[in-house]
């Protein structure tokens, strides 16, 4: 298996976390389980580097079984929060845990060749903030929401970001649901549970994420990823990939 993954520029760091691409090239099914991230992906599959499908990925609050064939790639972009609205320009809570078919040629994705991945990646970051720049007047309390969010992972009250942006508790709760299929508060939860991986990667079955104490954080974990922390850990056969791809220190 290849995996690997490419952060956005500057310009979009705002919009997309990262690019990445995995390559089964094995001659035996790749089978993983996914975990919430606080994420939204496109996912592009190849059969032998043929073009398939194109899917749009919402939130997950829960863990995802994926099995990739052997010969079949991935090419995926990762979106932060304000993608939705701001490069999408719709909801993306109707699908919560689950996914749905874009067109062939949305953003010709089935004409590049991701063969040469870096041009690729440089041409569609181009297309993209074109999308961006469609919208003149981004609301400044939503992306400080977003920014306070990936600064302190979660690990804050909801009245806490309510007060930082400006922003009601109420109106922020209606705006994530409507946009995003969850509570402000749930989104934190998922937050601190992804950003607990690298802690649980490096054998800490407690984590430094605020959590009240070892039960509360073994509970959190489980409800998100069905899985003990230690199980995480373990991460037999490397069965959760985003636990696989964290650099061990």
């Amino acid at each position: 298996m290849t995996y690997y993954q490419q952060a956005s520029n500057e310009v979009l760091k705002q919009y997309i976390r990262c690019f990445w691409w995995l390559d089964n090239d094995s001659s035996k099914n790749l089978n993983y389980t996914i975990l919430p991230d606080g994420f939204f992906d496109i996912i592009v599959r190849f059969d032998n580097y043929k073009y398939q499908s194109t899917v749009l990925t919402g939130l997950y609050t829960k863990e995802l079984a994926v099995v990739i064939p052997p010969n079949h790639q991935l090419f995926g972009i990762q979106f932060k929060l304000p993608a939705a609205e701001y490069t999408f320009y719709e909801s993306i809570a109707p699908l919560l845990n689950s996914e749905k078919k874009l067109p062939a040629a949305f953003w010709n994705l089935n004409a590049f060749d991701f063969l040469e991945n870096t041009y690729t990646i440089d041409r569609l970051s181009s297309l993209i903030s074109k999308e961006i720049n469609k919208e003149n007047n981004p609301d400044d309390r939503k992306l400080n929401l977003f920014r306070l969010l990936s600064q302190t992972k979660g690990n804050e009250s909801v009245s806490y970001f309510a007060d930082k942006v400006f922003w009601s508790s109420r109106q922020i709760n209606r705006y994530f649901n409507k946009m995003f299929g969850l509570s402000l508060k749930s989104y934190c939860n998922i937050l601190r549970c992804s950003a607990s991986f690298k802690d649980i990667k490096n054998g800490d079955l407690l984590s430094n994420q605020n959590y009240y104490d070892r039960s509360h954080f073994n509970k959190e974990i489980k409800k998100y990823t069905n899985q003990t922390p230690k199980s995480l850990s373990h991460n037999e056969n490397d069965r959760f990939l985003q636990i696989s791809i964290i650099p061990s220190e």
